[in-house]
């Protein structure tokens, strides 16, 4: 898989790793920008990696922009050539499935969506095949995912479930955007999952909220401490369901600023994953389901 290359003006270079997206595709982009990262070349002034494609940012004066694509060329084959490995983390968040916010939203925006009759899990569980909601929500939950890219809005997290593509989820937008959403909603466009990092307006299908802020200019919690962003390109989530009386205590402990969550380190490896995905997520620290 070669990387297609173009220039935009005299300062940016858009690198189109692949037009799907896989784990393969963000996991180069990763790759390639955590390098150039790490190497610090002067004249590079942002670094931008997306779900299948990165974009850069640099000065011509300091850095032409023959020499930037020789050397980032130069970067995608030593990439290709070595261990496909990843320091990160695992986060796992708890989720509030079918919790009373989202549903009120959803059934105040209905005339918006593709079924009127339906809350936005009922919808997702018949797209993908399942006869219950509780089915759709343990497919949510059963296996991690990737977060491939975050942004948007601030610390907004976009995430692709590691399983195989057939098993993907999948859920089309609401026809038009809901000028609201709450905060901390789990969301859920296309084949990628999103937590709402703040409220506001939005157009992916709604299947919970979690008591756990992502983003917080004050850093009221330990967790938030390092970044006022929790979530960075490469961190795995896993989805762990709660009841509401668990919701109301952890709102609680968020409330008091003794709230933690569960971070695990993780040595991510690509081709072990692709050789046999579910025995892998088996393998990830923190909670096993039983399913």
């Amino acid at each position: 898989m070669s990387i297609r290359y173009s220039f935009g003006g005299d300062e940016f270079l858009f690198a189109e790793v692949s037009e799907s997206m896989s784990l393969t595709a963000c996991f180069t982009s990763m790759a390639i920008t955590g390098l150039l990262r790490q190497q610090q070349w002067p004249g590079i002034v942002e670094i931008c990696p997306a779900n299948a494609s990165f974009q850069l940012r640099f000065d011509p004066d300091i850095l032409p922009a023959a020499q930037l694509l020789q050397q980032v060329q130069e970067l995608e084959q030593a990439v290709q050539d070595s261990p496909q490995t990843l320091d990160t983390r695992l986060v796992e968040i708890p989720v509030w499935y079918d919790d009373p916010w989202t549903l009120e939203v959803g059934a105040r925006f209905r005339e918006r969506h593709q079924d009127p009759q339906s809350t936005d899990l009922q919808y997702a569980a018949r797209c993908n095949g399942f006869d219950s909601v509780d089915a759709f929500i343990a497919a949510h939950s059963g296996a991690p995912w990737f977060v491939s890219m975050v942004g948007f809005v601030a610390g907004l997290p976009f995430m692709y479930q590691m399983v195989e593509r057939d098993r993907q989820l999948q859920v089309p937008k609401y026809l038009s955007p809901r000028t609201a959403t709450p905060r901390q909603t789990i969301g859920h466009g296309g084949c990628f999952a999103c937590i709402y990092s703040v409220a506001g307006a939005g157009g992916y299908q709604m299947f919970g909220i979690t008591p756990a802020p992502i983003y917080d200019p004050q850093q009221s919690l330990p967790y938030l401490a390092d970044s006022m962003v929790l979530f960075r390109p490469g961190d795995i989530v896993r989805f762990k369901p709660i009841d509401q009386q668990q919701y109301q205590a952890a709102v609680q402990a968020v409330a008091e600023g003794s709230f933690q969550l569960d971070i695990f380190p993780v040595r991510f490896s690509l081709p072990d994953f692709l050789a046999n995905p579910q025995a892998y997520n088996l393998s990830l620290p923190g909670g096993h389901h039983a399913h």
